[in-house]
């Protein structure tokens, strides 16, 4: 048989299957089928996926046997050849478990007529979804920083365009409470609100896991499967969590074939870059990688003031900026905790009727998290040395040789020595007025003869040393 004839006996049997099903199903799964060779009664069809294999295997193998015994004849064997690796172009061939079977007479009909080919599998849409989104999570309350800016920038470019950008997928990872769940809330939100009758589900990892071992358990993976290629915009968050379950994998594999194929929008959050993902099958990692990959790092120290502006505006919080400053500094994991600590705050606050002063902020972030010393820089010593003087600061960096900015400078620099070990003399030279090597060594030297003898340089040295502690 010529490849000519096998090609037209293959479309006389897409023909019958056509008549068969609906459009949907049969532009779904049977029109992406090629006849890939026919020999001593083995009819071997082309498929793109493992997927589409299963599902025609499951669901429509009746139909298609039938149609093969009118066209092909009697004792025909039906395999398949399974593109397995679309960019390598490996292929694997199966054997079909069933049998090509004579079908229902039907006279001369063209219809073959082989009972209910719709599966009851597939699911009527259901048009009042819940996506299961957080209404408080929207752009709005979402504080932009630098640790955000590329993501926030890629999620509202989603929303506007869903499916149609080049971030599909967006895969956003981070540590836990960076924000990565509210920016894709947001995604959802907005795009509910731009296009209502999308189909937007956020849904987590663990959800889903649970919702499949289910499925397997009540035999209803079918349902399963088409309810989850019924949705335009799938957030799946917290992905890690398939890490080691392989037949997970396994389907999450096909429903992101089928959405992605199909212009849908995939979103997903991770604590960590897919290249780390040790125990997820590298054909997922894979497609992970296809659209953009962004990080959200901690929020930095201008990011958590702001964090902590908004929140106490939008609660109605009475804090005091010197309060805030102290927080945003010494609250610096997440934005989870710095907003924790701020409902500590106010519950302490209200609970004893007084006010969130520094007193009351030192107490709650003392036991709620470890309170880190600053490192001392040649700046805060300069700074409370020339305080101390009542001198410029910038009088020290200069040329200037008056009496009292000399000593400021010398002083700066005796300390300087002292409490930054690991400043050379010639680094801190650099930074105290550009001077070089000798000039430091000569200042700490003269620095030290006179607190052998002067105490009102031993004094000056132990206040300014005092300051620099509660600095």
């Amino acid at each position: 048989m010529t490849e000519t004839q096998l090609v037209g006996l293959w479309n006389k049997c897409l023909q019958i299957i056509h008549s068969n099903v609906d459009r949907a199903v049969f532009d779904t799964w049977f029109a992406c089928t090629k006849p890939a060779s026919y020999a001593n009664k083995v009819l071997t069809l082309f498929v793109p996926s493992q997927y589409v294999y299963e599902h025609i295997e499951n669901n429509y193998v009746d139909l298609l046997s039938a149609v093969i015994y009118r066209i092909f004849g009697e004792d025909t064997v039906l395999n398949y050849r399974v593109l397995t690796d679309r960019q390598n172009q490996l292929v694997m061939d199966q054997q079909s478990e069933h049998q090509t079977k004579k079908p229902h007479s039907v006279g001369s009909e063209t219809k073959v007529l082989v009972g209910n080919t719709t599966p009851p599998s597939v699911p009527v849409p259901v048009r009042d979804l819940d996506p299961m989104l957080r209404s408080n999570y929207s752009f709005d309350n979402f504080i932009e920083g630098l640790s955000n800016r590329l993501p926030r920038a890629a999620a509202e470019s989603i929303a506007q365009k869903p499916g149609k950008t080049v971030f599909n997928p967006l895969f956003l990872y981070g540590a836990s409470g960076v924000g990565k769940t509210h920016l894709a809330n947001a995604i959802g939100l907005k795009v509910k609100e731009l296009y209502p009758e999308k189909r937007v589900l956020y849904v987590s990892a663990h959800l889903f896991k649970v919702q499949y071992t289910d499925s397997v358990r009540k035999n209803t993976v079918n349902d399963f499967i088409n309810f989850y290629q019924s949705i335009d915009v799938l957030i799946i968050d917290d992905i890690q969590e398939f890490v080691g379950v392989e037949k997970t994998q396994n389907t999450f594999f096909h429903i992101f074939n089928h959405l992605h194929q199909n212009g849908k929008q995939l979103i997903m959050t991770c604590d960590r870059p897919p290249v780390m993902l040790q125990g997820i099958e590298e054909r997922l990692i894979t497609r992970f990688k296809w659209g953009l990959t962004a990080e959200i790092e901690r929020p930095n120290l201008d990011l958590r003031r702001s964090i902590l502006e908004d929140k106490v505006r939008r609660e109605g919080i009475a804090v005091a900026p010197r309060v805030l400053d102290y927080v945003a500094e010494n609250v610096t994991d997440s934005v989870r905790e710095l907003e924790g600590i701020l409902i500590s705050l106010h519950a302490h606050s209200a609970l004893y009727g007084r006010e969130i002063d520094m007193t009351l902020a030192e107490r709650v972030i003392s036991k709620a998290v470890r309170v880190m010393e600053k490192e001392l820089t040649v700046d805060d010593i300069v700074n409370s040395t020339c305080e101390y003087y009542h001198v410029k600061t910038d009088s020290v960096f200069s040329s200037s040789r008056k009496r009292d900015i000399v000593l400021a400078r010398q002083v700066s620099m005796y300390l300087a020595h002292k409490h930054l070990p690991s400043l050379s003399l010639v680094r801190i030279g650099q930074c105290i007025g550009s001077k070089d090597h000798s000039t430091v060594l000569h200042a700490c030297r003269t620095i030290e003869d006179q607190l052998e003898i002067n105490k009102i340089v031993e004094q000056a040295i132990d206040e300014i040393e005092a300051k620099l502690k509660t600095r």
